[in-house]
């Protein structure tokens, strides 16, 4: 699985015009899913995305998580963030999870996302056409991925 987490003061996702998810202060994190992502990767990223110290504490210093700072999150999924681009110059998917495999993963996520924060997550919808929005804060913007933990 592969995240791009950004730290927002506010980001919405809307479908069709209309707003499906928006949240203020906390994390936007799209969510990229292969084949062979399993369910110990879900309960890594968990972890890793609830405990991640990248808000400021009181000497502005990144020292507080999104729990700590009692923010929110909005999660997107996103499988081309799966591209490959080796050869040629239009990218390759064939890495990304089918919806039979990704999308129980996603919802893994979202649900343990949700128990991990303490809040409920917003969310996209899996496999729609969506137009996100947000005002990264910092900008703050981290690349998670279970098959390099670095």
């Amino acid at each position: 699985m592969r995240l791009v987490i950004q730290r927002v003061a506010q980001a919405q996702v809307a479908i069709d015009g209309a707003v499906v998810g928006a949240i203020g202060k906390g994390l936007l994190i799209l969510v990229g899913i292969e084949q062979a992502d399993t369910d110990e990767d879900v309960r890594w990223l968990v972890q890793k995305v609830a405990a991640l110290r990248i808000f400021d504490d009181e000497d502005g210093v990144m020292n507080r998580s999104v729990v700590d700072v009692g923010g929110e999150a909005l999660v997107v999924s996103q499988f081309t963030l799966m591209a490959s681009y080796r050869k040629g110059n239009r990218p390759s998917w064939i890495r990304a999870a089918r919806h039979e495999h990704a999308i129980p993963l996603y919802e893994s996520f979202v649900a343990q996302l949700q128990t991990a924060i303490g809040r409920p997550v917003p969310t996209g919808r899996f496999g729609a056409d969506m137009q996100v929005s947000l005002t990264n804060d910092g900008p703050v913007t981290i690349v998670m991925d279970t098959k390099n933990k670095e």
